[in-house]
């Protein structure tokens, strides 16, 4: 099947989501509809595509999901916050497994499917339909998701635990959810969202985040992704930030048969700091792409990039950070970094990190590296009576840990750093090290 015929085949197969909701809702989804039948789905010529292939989407086919209880599920993988928690079991949201609880004043957390109205000034704002074909795809059928909107000066202790919950199906469902993040001047919260499941679900899911950042606004925004090595995960974040706003990212990709995650935000105002921390693990034949743009848009804005690789057995991975400073934005700052540890010598990177500039008053940096073990720590760490084994998983820990000592709630940091080190080669238990 091609990648035309294909489009068509989604197309048909997402044609009674288009006609839900609302008249101005029906409207949007008609025109990204139509976006989505001119770009159709991303293919290698395209440069940012070049090294991810998704052809072989073309030979599977897809069906919409429908409510389901897995709430056993959602309770085995959860991370265990101190929460406001919203579950998602394939895409649509379980009151029953979910807790919402008593909202301060000035903060809304609605799911969308049920709250399609309240969206309106929000949905498709920072995020454009053509971006790519499958963000297109998201606005013309997303199924449900969550609207979380902070008033002026708002400040949400708890953080929004965001749970997507994949199942095993007997037909693989797309699963699309919509996330929608507005936080008023000075207004304060942390998002997680985690999306994990059965290890045989075979899903693709497609989704679209959008925050819309204003004066002095601060998000911390954290993704866990850890589906199954059978399951297709495409994610596309977009960020519009105010004048002295703070949005910090951290972006950790463990599952998926291939995982691809885009990133853009828009510096738009004076004083505006984004952070981008990054970590991909891959095994076996995983395919794993992470691409970031950062628009330096005004003067006296910031950007800090730090993404690491960690690449097993024929694994893949893909790094392509790019940061614009554009026309009149001076005193700005854009420093960014990938390192790439290859423990396979037939595991692979493909890494491009770039800096476009048109202004002159700037400190902008860039750099990437990909290597192996240290022979000489590896050594040391022998000579003290610590096995081969170990002292390789160590290392490889450690070389994760810069990344993910960065995160500051205690069960997220745990729950990934455990993640990782099973997923080593040596597959060692942290817990039996303490």
């Amino acid at each position: 099947m091609s990648l035309a015929e294909f489009t068509d085949q989604w197309l048909s197969a997402v044609t009674p989501q288009i006609s839900e909701g609302p008249g101005w809702l029906t409207d949007l989804r008609q025109g990204a509809v139509e976006q989505f039948a001119v770009l159709g789905l991303p293919h290698a010529r395209l440069e940012n595509w070049k090294y991810t292939d998704v052809k072989a989407l073309a030979k599977r086919s897809f069906t919409l999901p429908k409510a389901a209880d897995a709430e056993a599920l959602a309770n085995e993988k959860s991370l265990g916050l101190n929460a406001i928690r919203l579950v998602f079991v394939d895409g649509v949201f379980s009151e029953s497994a979910s807790t919402l609880g008593n909202l301060p004043a000035g903060v809304q957390v609605l799911p969308l499917a049920k709250n399609a109205n309240a969206a309106k000034p929000v949905l498709g704002q920072v995020a454009a339909a053509n971006f790519s074909g499958f963000t297109a795809l998201n606005l013309a059928a997303f199924q449900d998701g969550v609207l979380i909107d902070l008033a002026a000066n708002a400040v949400l202790e708890q953080p929004v635990y965001l749970q997507f919950v994949a199942t095993e199906q007997e037909n693989p469902v797309l699963v699309q959810p919509r996330i929608l993040i507005k936080a008023g001047t000075h207004a304060q919260a942390t998002i997680v969202e985690h999306y994990a499941g059965s290890e045989e679900s075979a899903n693709l899911t497609n989704v679209v985040t959008e925050v819309d950042l204003a004066d002095g606004a601060n998000i911390t925004h954290y993704k866990l992704q850890q589906e199954s090595t059978k399951q297709y995960h495409i994610a596309s974040l977009h960020v519009e930030q105010k004048r002295d706003s703070r949005f910090t990212s951290h972006n950790v990709c463990l599952g998926g048969k291939l995982a691809r995650q885009d990133i853009q935000v828009e510096l738009s105002g004076e004083g505006a700091e984004v952070n981008l921390n990054g970590l991909y693990l891959g095994n076996g034949r995983q395919h794993l792409d992470n691409h970031t743009l950062v628009n330096h848009n005004a003067p006296h804005t910031n950007s800090n990039e730090d993404y690491k690789g960690i690449l097993n057995d024929r694994s893949r991975g893909v790094f392509n950070g790019r940061a614009v400073v554009h026309k009149d934005a001076q005193k700005i700052e854009a420093h960014q970094s990938n390192a790439n540890l290859l423990l396979s010598d037939k595991a692979e990177i493909d890494t491009k990190p770039e800096l476009e500039i048109y202004a002159d008053d700037v400190k902008c940096s860039h750099g990437s590296t990909t290597g192996q073990l240290d022979e000489n720590a590896l050594f040391a760490l022998r000579s003290r009576g610590i096995g081969e084994e170990m002292a390789r998983g160590l290392l490889t820990l450690a070389f994760a840990n810069e990344v993910i000592d960065r995160i500051e709630i205690s069960a997220v940091h745990d729950r990934i750093e455990e993640a990782v080190a099973g997923r080593l080669p040596e597959k060692f238990n942290l817990k039996g090290l303490v």
